[in-house]
């Protein structure tokens, strides 16, 4: 576009143009604010733009800088000062690259998501998910696949195999933020994707787990419980259960299963007859000793269960009564203020928060290809991002391997304190005038 208007970039004495743009001229169209303006205080060297974007050297990319250039200050960032956070050594991919700081902190068992561990708290086992599986309780047996829960954000609107409509179209009251940790580390700012296909979409409930992992609750209702707050289903379950009494009176007298009957025991049916009130809050009791020392359990960190609450909708079978007596008043209700708590998700977004990895570059390339630890992994905390030796496999520099130069993966200017430049071209003009 500015072939013919060299005057845009260089300035003219003499009859001739000087032989690099200055900065201004650069700066005049493109925004570029400094990478780390406190190290460019201390001993760095100054780069000017022309010295890592050099122009006229055919159809290039400009963003494209040389790994020399950015090794000018990494190769001794001790010129920056010695309290830098980063490797302070690096002179290329090949060379002197530290491992990623997740993997790192992996390897020397850090567990705590300030040292670079899995922040996250649901229970997943990777290794049992990846081999052939019963679907739901009763379901059939099925082989997943990685793509069935984990896809780039493009694509994240397609059909869930394993999701629920019902789950997916329902709003919660939980925040993104107790369900997402968000990325960076170490105070840095973490770096914005520049696409939908950068990174994955997060896993959710309603998208892969809900068609296989159903939160039902009691054999009276086909449907589950909400996937939400404890306050949330505890006032579904109320509501549920008040709603049905109404509809169905005559369960106010109950008869003891005889098939629960000690074996030899040939005694009558004991039964007994209770209020609305009461029936509505033995059965919640029941229904949440399911959900949350077994259902939610699964996969949630659940602490502060109500165990002495839940006793109350229980028969003995020795005697026929009930294992607690439960005041006609209803009083043994579990209250909401005894509800249990249950830990935030804290789905870690970014693993690698500071750099730029595109998943649509390697489609073709099987996920577990790069994520091998997926098939073993039987815990949470177990850190499945692939190592810098995997990458190093293919981003290598000579011919026959994948780009390997810093800005490949890593951006130079601090985009977040970019500033909008005034427009001062007319294209037609661009395209016309002399050397």
């Amino acid at each position: 576009m500015l072939e013919k208007q060299c005057a845009a970039c260089h300035v003219q004495q003499a009859g001739e143009f000087s032989a690099s743009a200055a900065d201004s001229a650069c700066l005049a169209c493109h925004d570029g604010p400094q990478h780390h303006p406190e190290a460019m205080a201390g001993n760095a060297p100054k780069l000017s733009c022309a010295e890592c974007h050099a122009e006229h050297r055919g159809r290039i990319i400009l963003t494209a800088a040389s790994t020399k250039s950015c090794a000018q200050c990494h190769a001794d960032l001790s010129l920056a000062g010695n309290d830098s956070h980063f490797a302070k050594h690096i002179r290329s991919f090949a060379n002197g690259h530290p491992e990623f700081a997740a993997v790192r902190a992996a390897a020397n068992g850090a567990a705590s998501s300030s040292a670079g561990g899995d922040p996250g708290t649901i229970k997943l086992n990777h290794a049992l998910h990846m081999k052939a599986i019963r679907r739901g309780p009763t379901g059939p047996m099925v082989q997943m696949e990685c793509s069935d829960c984990h896809r780039p954000s493009q694509t994240s609107d397609l059909h869930w195999e394993y999701g629920d409509q019902h789950y997916a179209d329902a709003n919660v009251s939980y925040t993104a933020m107790e369900e997402f940790e968000p990325g960076g580390s170490r105070g840095w700012p973490t770096k914005k994707p520049w696409s939908d296909r950068q990174l994955m979409s997060p896993v959710k409930f309603a998208n892969a787990c809900a068609g296989c992992h159903l939160l039902t609750f009691d054999k009276r209702f086909d449907e589950g419980v909400p996937h939400d707050r404890v306050e949330v289903v505890h006032t579904y379950l109320l509501k549920k259960f008040a709603d049905y009494i109404a509809k169905h009176p005559n369960e106010l007298r109950e008869v003891q299963d005889p098939h629960r009957n000690l074996t030899g025991r040939v005694e009558g049916p004991a039964s007994r007859t209770v209020s609305a009130s009461q029936w509505v809050n033995e059965q919640v009791a029941v229904s949440e000793e399911l959900l949350w020392h077994k259902t939610c359990s699964q996969c949630h960190a659940i602490s502060g269960t109500p165990l002495q609450d839940v006793k109350i909708a229980r028969w003995d079978a020795a005697s026929g009564q009930r294992e607690v007596p439960v005041p006609s008043d209803g009083s043994a209700k579990v209250s909401a203020g005894k509800l249990p708590t249950i830990a935030g998700a804290r789905t870690k977004l970014q693993w690698l928060p500071h750099s730029r990895f595109d998943h649509d570059a390697h489609t073709g390339f099987s996920c577990v290809g790069c994520h091998q630890k997926a098939l073993a992994s039987t815990e949470t905390a177990d850190i499945l991002i692939p190592g810098i030796a995997v990458c190093q496999t293919c981003h290598a520099p000579g011919p026959g391997f994948a780009e390997a130069r810093c800005s490949e993966c890593h951006t130079y200017h601090d985009w977040s304190k970019r500033k909008e430049v005034k427009p001062a071209f007319v294209l037609p003009g661009l395209m016309s005038g002399g050397k």
